[in-house]
């Protein structure tokens, strides 16, 4: 079998719908073929993308790497075709919520300044590399460890850990709270881009339970609305206040890493500028 690029992108709708025959409608294609578009890159790459049932599709760990890699295939694919690009080529620059933290508009403006012939565009994706493995941007701002291969990481800052609590709840009149202090909470994650989990405490001190949402405005929500309290990066106090939540030091968290990163292969050619003007901004040159 010669893989095509229909072949990727039906792999894509089937990894995003989550079933065959939304795929299919997806693509305005039947049922069948869809499967024996499967079938023919699994048998093609010698290992099994999905394991499916009648009304239920999961991808294996092969698949989502595989997804991965599709979708940064397509989005190169597009992006070469995309006449308006031709140009000038801009520096897609991706974070899942916060940013530069405080350097986030120094950054803006010192870039625009000195690269003006290169646009600096800042993309926000709910994302555990915001958007860099499968292609979408060139480089991102990432907190927390990232073990994601093919990408090289730069650790520019760090930044103290904050909790959010409810701004009506007991704790929002704490100057300053401890992990303890939230144990008896329900702990707002957000698995696909944030960094905490309940490894996080202690085994013997966990939290009594949790819940999951998908993404940053999902956790403010969550937390506003008293449905538990969260844990962050600092840089969140001030890059997403919110009227119902409250965000207080958290004294013993272990502080979160602040990264640059960008892929191995074929990096934008002014990545080698940002990560520069970044280590000047975060005092690490």
């Amino acid at each position: 079998m010669n893989i095509e690029l229909r072949h990727l992108r039906c792999f894509l709708a089937i990894a995003e719908e989550r079933s065959l025959t939304r795929a299919a409608t997806a693509l305005h294609l039947t049922q069948p073929a869809v499967s024996r578009t499967l079938a023919a890159l699994e048998r093609h790459l010698g290992v099994r993308l999905a394991d499916r049932s009648t009304h239920h599709l999961e991808l294996t760990p092969e698949g989502r790497a595989f997804r991965d890699k599709a979708a940064a295939a397509v989005a190169a694919f597009d992006e070469a075709l995309d006449a308006s690009r031709l140009q000038r080529r801009p520096l897609r620059l991706g974070h899942s919520w916060s940013a530069f933290g405080p350097y986030t508009t120094p950054l803006l403006r010192r870039w625009q300044h000195e690269h003006p012939d290169t646009p600096l565009e800042l993309l926000r994706i709910d994302d555990r590399t915001a958007g860099l493995a499968r292609g979408e941007v060139d480089a991102a701002v990432l907190r927390g460890q990232v073990n994601t291969p093919g990408l090289v990481t730069e650790l520019l800052f760090t930044e103290p850990r904050v909790a959010a609590i409810t701004s009506d709840g007991p704790l929002a009149a704490r100057a300053r709270l401890t992990l303890a202090d939230l144990t008896a909470e329900t702990i707002v994650l957000n698995p696909v881009s944030g960094t905490t989990t309940p490894d996080l405490w202690p085994p013997h001190a966990r939290p009594a339970s949790t819940m999951t949402v998908g993404n940053t405005d999902d956790w403010l929500t969550a937390i506003a609305a008293g449905r538990g309290a969260g844990v962050s990066s600092a840089s969140t106090a001030s890059m997403h206040p919110h009227p119902g939540v409250t965000y207080r030091p958290l004294t013993d968290a272990p502080v979160v890493p602040v990264l640059l990163a960008w892929r191995v292969t074929a990096p934008h050619p002014a990545v080698g500028a940002l990560a520069e003007l970044a280590r000047e901004l975060s005092g690490q040159r």
